[in-house]
C-alpha cells in the first residue's frame, strides 16, 4: 500500500494571516530514510489514531458544508471531496483535512482556499518538486502528515493552522479503475465526518454505455441509516444519493454526534450481450472489455503451501484454519491438491496430488487442524517441493493439459531457515516454475516483506494480497481463493488490426477467472473506417474459442455529449492509469539500471501529462502567485523492495494488484498482428433449405430440379432433419407456434431450436432465437448472438457472424447452417424463429434418414403430364418418386442467405399433404421426444 505524505510549506507571512504548521509522522528526508538491512522504517498510524479518525479535526470549528462526487463512466471513478469549514472559536488552532482512499487510487489534484488564499495543485516530477518546495522550507515551516494503513483504505491527511474566523475550503481529487470480483464493480467512499454537518451530501453517477444490469447500495452504515441511500436508474444510468438531515445524522434524538461513521458502498454490474466483450471508443483511446460468462469452470491442479512457524501461533493459525476448512470443501473430483506446511522443517501431507474427492478432503481437514505452529521459516524449501509435486504430476500424465495449476502461499514473515535471501528464492522459484504453473501469495499482518510475495508471485503468473489480522482475516482468505477458484479460460489474447491501434496495453493473459475482467486499453490510430474491430482468441474447458467484436469510432462520444454526469475523459484517463500501473509493476523486476532508467522515464512523462501523484511524482501546490507551496508527495514504501532491479521502488510493492487475472511482469507493449481468419466454408448456391413455417425446399442436384413441401404440426414438437447412426450425427429442430391473435386461428409454427449431436465427442449444439449452447454431458458453454465467435470443440466446429448466422461443422465432413430471423418484438403474430440450411455434399454413411437425411441417397424423380392448373400463375404436373405418382403444383420458396429481409426466389414442385409419397412415411413417423434423439430405424 502507497503511504503519501502532504507536506506543507509557507514561502512568507501574509500580512493579516499566520500558518502554523504540526508534524504527524517522518517527512522523507535523507536522515529519515535510513536503511535498515536494505529496508525502510514502517511509518504509520496506531490503532488508537485509526479509532480517532475525522474527516475534520479541530476545536471550535463549524464545518459548513461536506459533499462527495463520484461520477463512474466506463468504469473508471472520478470522484472529488469537498469541505467548507469555519474557525468559529476564539483562538487561532489547527484545522484537519483527512481523506481515506482506495489504495488502488491516484490522487489527481488537492486545492485549499484558505482565507482567500488559492492553493492549485499540479502533478510534476518528484525531484523537480521536492527542489521547488525545499526552497519555500528554507524560509518557512513545514510538516509531514503520514497516509494510514488500513485494509483496504489509505488516508491522506493535511492541517493547517489559522487565526479564529477563518474560513478554509478543501477539495481533492482522485481517480481509479473499478474492478469487478466476483461478479460486481463495488464502489466505497469512507465517511467518517466525526461532527454534524449541516450540508452533507454523497452523489454517486454511474454511466455504462451497453446498459446496467444490477446496482445496489448495501446497508454498511448500520441500521441507523437503513433506507437513507436513494437509487433511481435507467437502462444505461443510475444516480445514488445519500443526503442525511442534520437530525438524521444524529445518534440519537439529543445528540450532538455523527452517527456517520464507516464505508458507503455502491455495487454494481453491467449488461453484457455477448461473451466477446465490450469495446469502447472515445477521445482518440479504446478500452475493451473482456467478461464471459457461461462457461464450464476448467479443473484445478492446487497446491497450498501454509507457514506453520512460531509466529503463527494464536490468531493467525485458527483464523487459517478456518479459510482452509472452507476453501478445501469448494474442491471438487475434477481438482487435484495437496498441502505442504512449513517451519524450519517441510513436511507434505500427501507427496503426490489426490483427487478433490470427498474421502481426500476430510483427510486433509483433519491434518489442518491438527498443525500445530512453532519453529523457523523455510520459505525456500517449502516453494520448491510445491513446483516439484506439480512438475512429477505433469511428467507422469496426471494434469489435464488445459487444467490450472497454482500453488498458493500464506506466510506471516520473512525466512529464517535455509535460504534466507529474498532474491535468491525469487531466482530459485523463477528457475522451476513452468510456464503453466502460477503462484498466488497471501501475506498475513506487517511482519512480512510484501513486495518479496508481491514480486514473487507477479513474476510467475499469479498475484499476492496482503491478509490484515483482524476478526475477519480468515474471511478475507477465503474471499481471495473465491476469487482464483473458478478459472474459466487460459492463454486469452486480445488483438486488433494492424496499424488501427498503438500503445496497447497487455493484451495477453494467462487466466480468467469467473466473476472478474480482464482491460486492455490503447489509442486509437487515424483511419478512413468509421469502426474498429477486436478479436479475442482463448482456450476454455475442451474449447478453443475466437471471439470478435466491434465499435464505432464517433458513436460514444456522441453519447457522453449527451450525459450531465459522465466523466468524459474516461478513455484516456484509463489508458494511462493501466499503463502506469503496468509500468510500475515493470520497473519493480527491471533487471539492469539502465532498463530501470527508461521505465522511470516513460512512467514520469505519463504521470504528469495525466497529472497522477505516482511513487515517482509528486503534487506542487502553490498559490495564485508562487509564494506559498504544499507537496503532497509518496514516500519510499516502509518495508522496500528485496530483490535485484528493485532499489529505490516505491509504492508498487504495497499497490493492490490491477487485475487479479494479470500476469504482468516481464511486461512489455504486445504487437497487434493480423486478426484471427473467421473464413468459412462456403455454401453451394443449390442447397437444401427449411424455412418459415416451415417450408422444406429439397435440392436433388441429379435430376436438378427442387421439391418443395410444408410440414403442419404442433407447437412443442421435435422434428428429426438429419438421423445417420453410422456417422453418429442426429439434427433435430423443435417447433414453436406463433402468437395467437383469435381462438379460433391456425397457429403458425416455426423453427424455434436447430439442435446437431455428434455422438462420438458426445457434444450437441443447440441453437435457439437467443443463444447458442454447448454441452457435452459434463459442462455447458453458452454464447449470445452479440458477437461473432469460432468455437472449436474435438471434432466440432461452431462459427457464429454477429446477430446473422450460425455454422456447424461435424468432423469436416457434415455441415449445417442457421439462419437468425428476427422480427419486431411488439408484433401481434409473428415470432423470432430460426432457417436451415444443410448442403448437399455433407459426407453422410449409408444409414442416413430423417426429413432432410433420407435425399443423401437422391431418389429417381420424373416429372411429366405439365399443365395448367387451378392457379393460371402455377402449372401442375404429375411426379413420379418412390413408385408414388404424385400432382405437384409449380410454385416458389425463399432464400434467405443473401437477403434476409426479401429472399431470393427458389422454383420448386410442390408436394402437398406434409409431403406424403415424397418422404418416406407419414411426417409424424419423424417427430422425436428429444434434441439428441436419433430416429427409430425401420420407419
Amino acid at each position: 500500500m502507497r503511504r503519501l505524505a502532504l507536506l506543507l510549506g509557507l514561502l512568507a507571512l501574509h500580512q493579516t494571516l499566520c500558518f502554523e504548521f504540526v508534524v504527524e509522522g517522518e517527512w522523507e528526508t535523507e536522515t529519515s530514510l535510513e536503511k535498515q538491512h536494505g529496508r525502510f522504517k514502517r511509518a504509520i498510524l496506531t490503532s488508537e489514531e485509526q479509532e480517532d479518525f475525522e474527516a475534520i479535526r479541530g476545536d471550535d470549528i463549524t464545518v459548513k458544508s461536506y459533499r462527495v462526487e463520484s461520477r463512474i463512466t466506463s468504469r473508471f471513478c472520478h470522484t472529488t471531496v469537498k469541505s467548507s469549514v469555519v474557525n468559529s472559536g476564539p483562538n487561532a488552532q489547527s484545522i484537519g483535512f483527512n481523506v481515506q482512499i482506495p489504495k488502488r487510487a491516484f490522487i489527481t489534484n488537492f486545492t485549499m482556499n484558505v482565507n482567500g488564499i488559492m492553493f492549485v495543485g499540479s502533478v510534476k516530477e518528484k525531484t523537480v518538486a521536492r527542489n521547488l518546495y525545499a526552497q519555500a522550507r528554507a524560509r518557512g515551516k513545514a510538516a509531514g502528515l503520514v497516509r494510514a494503513n488500513s485494509q483496504d483504505m489509505e488516508t491522506f491527511k493535511t492541517e493547517v493552522h489559522v487565526p479564529p474566523g477563518s474560513k478554509i475550503e478543501f477539495e481533492l481529487h482522485y481517480q481509479e479503475m473499478m474492478q469487478r470480483k466476483l461478479g460486481f464493480y463495488e464502489h466505497s467512499l469512507y465517511l467518517q465526518p466525526g461532527r454534524l454537518v449541516p450540508q452533507f451530501q454523497v452523489d454517486v453517477y454511474i454511466y455504462e454505455p451497453n446498459g446496467i444490469a444490477s446496482v445496489e447500495t448495501p446497508n454498511t452504515l448500520g441500521e441507523h441509516f437503513s433506507g437513507m441511500a436513494k437509487l433511481t436508474s435507467s437502462k444505461d444510468k443510475a444516480h445514488v444519493v445519500f443526503k442525511p438531515s442534520l437530525q438524521q445524522q444524529r445518534k440519537c434524538e439529543n445528540c450532538t454526534t455523527s452517527a456517520i461513521d464507516g464505508i458507503f458502498t455502491v455495487k454494481y454490474d453491467v449488461l453484457r450481450d455477448s461473451n466477446a466483450g465490450e469495446l469502447h471508443v472515445s477521445d482518440g483511446h479504446f478500452v475493451h472489455f473482456f467478461a464471459p460468462a457461461n462457461l464450464s469452470p476448467l479443473p484445478k491442479n492446487i497446491v497450498f503451501v501454509i507457514d506453520v512457524s512460531g509466529s503463527m501461533w494464536g490468531v493467525k493459525m485458527k483464523q487459517t484454519v478456518e479459510a482452509m476448512q472452507t476453501i478445501l470443501d469448494d474442491l471438487t473430483m475434477d481438482d487435484y491438491f495437496s498441502i505442504v506446511d512449513f517451519n524450519h522443517n517441510v513436511r507434505c501431507w500427501s507427496e503426490e496430488l489426490v483427487q478433490g474427492s470427498t474421502i481426500q478432503v476430510a483427510e486433509a481437514k483433519k491434518y489442518i487442524q491438527n498443525i500445530k505452529p512453532n519453529g523457523g521459516t523455510n520459505i525456500n524449501e517449502a516453494l520448491m517441493r510445491a513446483v516439484q509435486m506439480l512438475v512429477k504430476a505433469s511428467n507422469q500424465g496426471m494434469i489435464d493439459p488445459r487444467s490450472v495449476s497454482m500453488i498458493m502461499l500464506v506466510s506471516d514473515g520473512d525466512p529464517t531457515v535455509g535460504e534466507i535471501k529474498l532474491s535468491a528464492i525469487q531466482k530459485n522459484v523463477k528457475k522451476v516454475m513452468r510456464e503453466e504453473f502460477s503462484l498466488f501469495s497471501l501475506g498475513i499482518g506487517f511482519d512480512v516483506d510484501y513486495d518479496f510475495l508481491e514480486r514473487i508471485a507477479m513474476e510467475n503468473r499469479g498475484v499476492a494480497q496482503r491478509i490484515y489480522t483482524s476478526h475477519d482475516a480468515s474471511d478475507q482468505i477465503r474471499r481471495f481463493y473465491s476469487q482464483v477458484s473458478s478459472p474459466l479460460l487460459r492463454k486469452i489474447t486480445v488483438q486488433f488490426p494492424e496499424d488501427s491501434v498503438s500503445d496497447v496495453t497487455q493484451n495477453h493473459f494467462d487466466k480468467y477467472f469467473s466473476g472478474s475482467e480482464l482491460v486492455v486499453a490503447g489509442k486509437v490510430l487515424p483511419s478512413e473506417s468509421t469502426t474498429l474491430n477486436s478479436f479475442t482468441t482463448a482456450f476454455a474447458d475442451r474449447l478453443d474459442l475466437s471471439l470478435q467484436t466491434e465499435a464505432d469510432y464517433l458513436e460514444l462520444d456522441a453519447a457522453l455529449a449527451q450525459q450531465q454526469h459522465a466523466f468524459t475523459g474516461f478513455a484516456r484517463q484509463m489508458w494511462a492509469y493501466i499503463t502506469v500501473n503496468q509500468l510500475l509493476a515493470e520497473r519493480s523486476l527491471a533487471p539492469t539500471a539502465g532498463k530501470k532508467r527508461k521505465i522511470t522515464q516513460r512512467i514520469l512523462n505519463l504521470a504528469v501529462e495525466h497529472q497522477f501523484v505516482t511513487p515517482l511524482t509528486a503534487l506542487l501546490v502553490e498559490s495564485e502567485e508562487a509564494k506559498e507551496r504544499l507537496l503532497a508527495d509518496s514516500p519510499r514504501d516502509p518495508k522496500q523492495g528485496c530483490c535485484a532491479g528493485g532499489s529505490g521502488m516505491a509504492g508498487p510493492g504495497q499497490r493492490t494488484p490491477m487485475q487479479i487475472v494479470h500476469s504482468l511482469p516481464p511486461w512489455v507493449r504486445m504487437t497487434t498482428p493480423a486478426p484471427p481468419s473467421h473464413a468459412e466454408r462456403p455454401l453451394p448456391d443449390h442447397i437444401t433449405i427449411v424455412e418459415n413455417d416451415p417450408h422444406f425446399i429439397v435440392h436433388l442436384p441429379k435430376n436438378n430440379m427442387d421439391v418443395c413441401f410444408n410440414i403442419d404440426s404442433e407447437p412443442g414438437h421435435i422434428l428429426n432433419l438429419v438421423s445417420d447412426p453410422g456417422a453418429g450425427v442426429v439434427v433435430n429442430g423443435q417447433l414453436v407456434g406463433s402468437k395467437r391473435v383469435e381462438e379460433k386461428e391456425k397457429v403458425n409454427t416455426y423453427f424455434g431450436t436447430i439442435s446437431v449431436f455428434y455422438q462420438p465427442d458426445g457434444i450437441r449444439v443447440s441453437v435457439t432465437t437467443d443463444r447458442i449452447d454447448l454441452t457435452d454431458g459434463m459442462n455447458n458453454h453458452s454464447f449470445t448472438w452479440g458477437a461473432t465467435a469460432d468455437i472449436t470443440q474435438d471434432r466440432v466446429k461452431v462459427s457464429i457472424v454477429k446477430d446473422s448466422k450460425v455454422m456447424v461443422t461435424v468432423d469436416d465432413k457434415i455441415t449445417v447452417m442457421v439462419l437468425l430471423h428476427r422480427v419486431w418484438k411488439k408484433h401481434p403474430t409473428h415470432v423470432d424463429f430460426l432457417g436451415l440450411y444443410i448442403p448437399n455434399n455433407n459426407q453422410y454413411s449409408s444409414q442416413a434418414h430423417g426429413l432432410i437425411g433420407q435425399f443423401g441417397q437422391e431418389p429417381e424423380v420424373r416429372v411429366f403430364n405439365l399443365h395448367q392448373g387451378a392457379d393460371p400463375l402455377k402449372k401442375e404436373a404429375t411426379m413420379e418418386v418412390k413408385g408414388n405418382k404424385l400432382v405437384v403444383t409449380r410454385g416458389w420458396q425463399k432464400d434467405y442467405r443473401r437477403d434476409k429481409k426479401r429472399g431470393s426466389d427458389v422454383f420448386c414442385w410442390f408436394i402437398h399433404n406434409s409431403g406424403k409419397g415424397f418422404i418416406d412415411g407419414h411426417y409424424t413417423n419423424y417427430i422425436v421426444p428429444r434434441l439428441d434423439s436419433f430416429l427409430p430405424l425401420p420407419l
